[in-house]
């Protein structure tokens, strides 16, 4: 997208961010780091199947934790997902300076719930990153997902230009590429993405959070977007997709702004399949995931179902 045309789609978000010192722009697309520190993911993320669970399961309550909780347990426990001594990384939406109420970012009450539940099982540690569109120190403070993350015990790691690394990510589009190490030097991945419009993939859900592990220029990414997001999920595979569906940005997405353009659907989703979790993320933004780029490649290539319903799908009463 030009960036006369980004301005023209995006004004009065840009302009508050122009006041606050950032526009988002920078800090999407910066440049490489000078090293050429080489990482290596330390191993597979996901979990082994279980026939006695569900790969998807849904939960509504107007308590956020409570929906976590309920969903979570329908799939099989915390337990399932994070074992003692394990390092868990957390990756929620943190990509806006925004607040919890515009829907742009992970709700935090759900960020400090995974953290407390992480620890109770036994983690050795939980780290909270993201690699933010705005300002970092400003997103993560403003969208309340610092203190939260931080008061359940977590480490918060804002990106910092050491902790970039090249990986070789294995896609057709996505193949060297720079990432924040606490991504791939874990042993699970918890990815936390709130359900949102986007302007240039209809909408912003699992596979696409993972964007926010990547550094470098990420716009060049733009002419090959479906894609790439798939070449990236199919490298990261987390162990767990929470999806936070307690309030929607169902329009002017990704970074929304308006109360109006946000709907309240106190919902929790999980998944230990995220092109189903997208799927069914996706019918909440009124979209037939079969209409949905990135999610037919993913289903196509072997990433995940999106079919959820046939391959185990429960809603939590």
């Amino acid at each position: 997208m030009e960036r006369r045309d980004f301005l023209k789609k995006t004004g009065p978000a840009v302009a508050l961010a122009a006041v606050s010192g950032t526009t988002g722009l920078t800090f999407h697309n910066r440049e490489p780091t000078a090293r050429r520190t080489v990482l290596s993911k330390t191993a597979s993320f996901e979990v082994p199947p279980d026939s006695n669970f569900p790969i998807l399961t849904s939960a509504r309550n107007e308590d956020p934790a409570a929906a976590l909780n309920a969903a979570l347990e329908g799939i099989g426990g915390i337990g399932r997902f994070v074992k003692t001594g394990e390092r868990v990384v957390v990756k929620p939406n943190v990509g806006w300076d925004r607040s919890p109420a515009q829907g742009a970012n992970t709700n935090p009450a759900l960020v400090s719930e995974m953290v407390r539940l992480c620890f109770g099982a036994g983690a050795a540690q939980v780290t909270v990153s993201d690699v933010s569109c705005n300002d970092p120190r400003r997103s993560f403070l403003r969208s309340g997902v610092r203190e939260a993350a931080e008061s359940a015990g977590a480490e918060v790691k804002l990106p910092a230009e050491e902790d970039y690394g090249e990986i070789d990510l294995g896609g057709s589009v996505l193949r060297e590429w720079e990432v924040l190490r606490h991504f791939v030097e874990a042993d699970r991945f918890i990815n936390m993405p709130v359900i949102k419009h986007h302007n240039l993939t209809l909408c912003t859900i699992g596979m696409k959070n993972l964007y926010g592990i990547l550094g470098g220029r990420r716009n060049r990414l733009h002419q090959e977007i479906e894609q790439s997001i798939v070449d990236l999920a199919a490298f990261t595979r987390p162990t767990l997709t929470v999806v936070d569906g307690t309030r929607v940005l169902f329009r002017s997405g990704p970074q929304g702004g308006s109360l109006d353009d946000v709907r309240i659907e106190n919902t929790v989703l999980c998944s230990t399949d995220q092109v189903a979790a997208d799927a069914r993320g996706a019918e909440f933004l009124g979209l037939d995931p079969d209409r949905v780029g990135h999610i037919v490649l993913a289903d196509r290539a072997g990433v995940g179902t999106l079919d959820y319903q046939a391959a185990g799908y429960k809603e939590i009463i």
